[in-house]
């Protein structure tokens, strides 16, 4: 089995709503996106020959989906009131609302499922909230 690795980041603020503790207020992180893929055999077209995974293609893809947070307010739907969701579209912000708790673990469950939509097999997906603390995220 081969495995190759990716990494991107992202500097996004967020909040747990009902979290009972500093992580229930807005605060940001700069997150780290670890995308281990893997697979049995590589290829043998002229282009790619020997390669599982074009490394290039790898980092844009993952690139291309952490992006989409960079520098934003990721909110839980429903999380806000109307009036407060209102006002800070009003004011410009870039926000991002998730069908999930914005926590490390389901952005790493949220990154892999992503990545997979893009054709990868996927064998991992490691989300760093802050440089010492992250979650991993595998269906094995």
């Amino acid at each position: 089995m081969y495995y190759l690795e990716a990494e991107a980041s992202m500097d996004a603020a967020h909040f747990l709503a009902g979290y009972q503790g500093k992580c229930g207020n807005i605060h940001g992180h700069r997150w780290r996106v670890l995308a281990k893929v893997c697979g049995d055999t590589l290829k043998e077209d002229l282009q790619s020959r020997g390669m599982l995974v074009d490394f290039g293609q790898l980092k844009d893809d993952l690139k291309d989906e952490v992006d989409y947070f960079d520098h934003a307010f990721i909110i839980e739907k429903n999380t806000l009131k109307e009036e407060t969701m209102k006002a800070l579209l009003g004011e410009n912000f870039l926000l991002r609302e998730v069908d999930f708790r914005p926590t490390a673990e389901n952005f790493a469950s949220y990154f892999y499922e992503q990545m997979k939509r893009r054709g990868y097999q996927v064998k991992e997906i490691t989300v760093y909230e802050t440089p010492n603390n992250c979650a991993c995220y595998s269906e094995e």
